[in-house]
């Protein structure tokens, strides 16, 4: 039996392409770039998530990531490169400002108080997280929250699970789940931490080869039976 939850938010308790989509939307408008079109959302999208998975595979540092996807996105449609450490410290505040819950998912927590402690995971920057944490509410539903930018480390890591471990109360590997939509970060490190991984597959897409979650669900609302060991239909 399932008696805690580590929680990825980014894609999985919230929409996340919806607020990157309206963040780079206001702030091109903000910085007088002109229009963003959906052409270009759909291009800074597939380079923001090659940057991320780079860190994961540990080949870039976090400040690379921040900084050199907007660096390469801009540079590819000529906007001025020299505006992106400003445009990227504005960006981590203005994605907390667009709150879209996946599936019911505050509901969802909130009925899961008491019966499971509850953690946020989060490979997202701090500025970020805690805006959204707060102004979604999901932050006074969680027992705690772990970012990897405070802790030093990231997801699929090891030593991330390693320092949550030691920052929650002791349970027993197979007691610990962890929720989330990326196979690269929640999925292979709960497959490196020894933990259940519950993959959150919205789009009903296959397992690749070599991921080997014990769940897979297209709808949060799947997760409770998974907490008691039954079959997902």
């Amino acid at each position: 039996m399932i008696k805690t939850i580590l929680w990825d938010v980014d894609g999985t308790l919230l929409d996340f392409e919806a607020a990157q989509r309206a963040a780079i939307t206001a702030l091109f408008a903000e910085f007088g770039f002109g229009e963003c079109t959906e052409e270009m959302l759909a291009r800074y999208d597939e380079i923001n998530v090659g940057f991320w998975k780079r860190l994961e595979r540990g080949e870039l540092t976090r400040q690379q990531v921040l900084t050199g996807r907007f660096e390469q996105f801009f540079g590819e449609y000529g906007v001025d490169v020299s505006a992106v450490p400003e445009f990227n410290d504005r960006y981590q505040l203005k994605l907390g400002d667009t709150i879209v819950f996946r599936d019911g998912s505050y509901d969802l927590v909130r009925s899961l108080r008491g019966r499971v402690r509850q953690f946020v995971v989060s490979n997202g920057t701090v500025a970020a997280q805690t805006k959204k944490l707060k102004l979604s509410g999901l932050g006074e539903l969680m027992d705690g929250v772990f970012l990897s930018e405070e802790l030093g480390v990231e997801k699929p890591s090891p030593a991330f699970f390693e320092k949550v471990f030691a920052g929650i109360p002791p349970a027993a590997p197979r007691e610990v789940m962890i929720v989330g939509d990326s196979l690269t970060s929640d999925i292979l490190g709960g497959m490196n931490a020894g933990i259940v991984a519950c993959w959150y597959d919205p789009l009903g897409l296959p397992v690749p080869e070599g991921y080997r979650p014990d769940y897979v669900i297209r709808d949060l609302r799947e997760l409770p039976a998974c907490l008691d060991g039954e079959e997902v239909p």
